[in-house]
């Protein structure tokens, strides 16, 4: 990793440019870095990384007509390129929506792909109903802890799974049960609609037998087994978040409203991006919560 100066790429019709007032930091950052994920984003290298932002817009395309100059918003940038660790980004504008007043844009930051990533998962694939019950396996990384917030708010009851040690600061959030990771799946048969698998270990047995008998297991990971199994008819399901308007400006209103709280735990200008970057691939957070860059 290295920081440049860069001349932005001239905007499309239905892109906007946007003055970064702050970025975050997400697992797949580090993916697309490593070339995991080369297929979606090209094999093209050196390129621009970070996905997650909130700033002001500083001009539009041609077609951009939902969003103006001046406007504060939240989104994401294109996989294929990235490029939101930077003074500014170009964005498509399906992929970003207008910033709530009152909430920062740190915390606005925080929000993009954990927060559509979960209300995905438990509403466009899930079909979540109220008074369902859900079972979250990672229910403290930022996809899970995402999840049982909004699961909560809508009316559901959430149980979840967490390392040892951790299990206060998941019942402080309301989930009950809390179980460790090797957790006995004997002891909660038939007790969910819903298992939404964020951490990517819960093997499938497993959740087939916390299933009631019309549930859905959802898995945000996407590796060649979980892909043909979500392929096939049956309860297994695959969710990789798209940028949907009206998803997204679901999820900016839930944390505008106090349902969607994510922890920052650490906030970085962009000259000691590199430095914050490579801690956290390496060692992983000291404390649970989100690395925010701030350029400018």
């Amino acid at each position: 990793m290295r920081l440049e100066d860069f001349e932005p790429r001239t905007l499309g019709t239905d892109e906007v440019l946007v003055r970064v007032r702050a970025a975050a930091a997400n697992p797949m950052d580090f993916g697309i870095r490593n070339g995991a994920m080369k297929t979606v984003t090209g094999r093209s290298f050196p390129r621009g990384m970070g996905y997650d932002f909130a700033g002001v817009v500083e001009a539009v395309g041609a077609g951009t007509t939902r969003l103006s100059v001046g406007d504060e918003v939240l989104g994401g940038a294109p996989i294929q390129w990235s490029g939101a660790f930077a003074d500014v980004v170009v964005a498509e504008q399906q992929g970003v929506v207008k910033k709530p007043a009152g909430l920062s844009f740190e915390s606005a930051a925080a929000i993009p792909t954990v927060g559509l990533t979960a209300y995905q998962a438990l509403f466009k694939t899930g079909e979540l109903r109220h008074g369902e019950a859900v079972f979250v396996h990672g229910c403290l990384g930022g996809v899970g802890r995402s999840a049982v917030q909004l699961a909560s708010a809508h009316g559901a009851t959430v149980a979840g799974s967490c390392r040892a040690g951790a299990t206060d600061e998941a019942r402080d959030l309301g989930i009950d049960p809390v179980v460790h990771f090797d957790f006995d799946p004997t002891e909660l048969t038939q007790r969910f609609d819903i298992i939404l698998d964020t951490a990517g270990t819960l093997p499938v047995d497993a959740a087939g037998k916390l299933l009631t008998p019309n549930g859905r297991i959802i898995s945000i990971h996407p590796t060649p087994a979980n892909m043909a199994r979500s392929a096939s008819p049956g309860r297994f399901h695959l969710v990789i978040a798209q940028a949907v308007i009206a998803d997204l400006e679901a999820v900016a209103r839930a944390a505008d409203e106090g349902h969607l709280q994510l922890p920052i735990a650490q906030t970085v200008p962009l000259s000691e991006a590199i430095s914050a970057l490579t801690d956290l691939e390496r060692n992983g957070s000291a404390k649970r919560g989100k690395l925010i860059i701030l350029p400018g």
